[in-house]
């Protein structure tokens, strides 16, 4: 969409010339070519694909229309979201065109990823917890809706046949899980914020799956911590026998020991076969 990023050792991505006015829509690139500017991007799944020989799946995601907005105008992770917030209130019109310029780039993204060999897609809407309802309901939620809503039709006119499960994650918007779970998405991801019974009386009994939702900090704790979590989370969420992956709620931190994961992985099976 004409932003440069630069990925920076302990922000992570950055924006170089973020927008700070209306005015600079005028340098944004509203209508892109998703297959040939990311070209790249397919490239390098399609080998990876190839490399993992069927071993594992293959997952293809995509940063979701809000939280790139926020990257767009703060240029970076912000803890104030000082530029975002006068984007929405102030210059709101505008933020439309961008959310919705920015969710046909996503929807082709996804859409090409699963022609280039990714088995599975999820949406990450990293920032969502920065908005209160109102907000989500009308800055986040609409776009996400049109990305679950679109992806299919789009997938069957490249020829894709067979049905691509679709994850949404929106961190921190405890309050929206009802309306996700009729965004039109496979697998609702949870953060650590939700408990995971209360998450399952909300789904009650949609056919939906949930996924989550472990606090990553928990693996700086001791292995019988860990255990401990682990089962009390697999509980919650019904055993994990059916409508259920094994996740944390959010990314794995550059401290943590691996050895810690792989213990909090074999957790994972020996109380997920209880």
């Amino acid at each position: 969409m004409g932003f440069e990023i630069e990925m920076v050792e302990g922000k992570g991505p950055v924006f170089v010339d973020p927008l700070r006015s209306p005015k600079d829509l005028a340098r944004v690139n509203l209508k892109p070519d998703i297959l040939k500017s990311l070209d790249w991007a397919f490239k390098s799944i399609t080998l990876t694909r190839t490399k993992l020989n069927g071993r594992v799946p293959l997952l293809g995601f995509v940063g979701a229309p809000w939280t790139l907005l926020v990257y767009m105008t703060e240029g970076q992770g912000s803890k104030m979201f000082r530029f975002a917030k006068e984007w929405i209130y102030d210059h709101t019109e505008e933020t439309h065109t961008l959310l919705q310029a920015t969710t046909d780039a996503c929807v082709e993204f996804l859409a090409q990823q699963v022609v280039a060999g990714a088995q599975m897609l999820q949406v990450f809407e990293s920032w969502a917890g920065e908005l209160g309802p109102n907000e989500f309901n009308e800055f986040c939620l609409p776009y996400l809706k049109q990305i679950a809503a679109k992806l299919p039709p789009r997938l069957k006119e490249l020829g894709v046949q067979e049905q691509i499960p679709l994850t949404v994650f929106a961190k921190g918007a405890w309050y929206a899980l009802d309306d996700l779970c009729e965004a039109g998405y496979d697998t609702v991801s949870l953060d650590w914020l939700y408990k995971p019974e209360d998450a399952v009386k909300v789904v009650n009994g949609r056919r939906i799956t949930l996924q989550g939702n472990l606090d990553p900090g928990t693996i700086y704790g001791s292995d019988e911590v860990i255990s401990q979590k682990v089962e009390a989370m697999i509980k919650g969420f019904g055993g994990g026998k059916q409508n259920y992956i094994i996740n944390f709620g959010h990314g794995t931190h550059p401290f943590m020991k691996p050895e810690k994961i792989e213990h909090f992985l074999k957790e994972c099976h020996r109380f997920g076969k209880q």
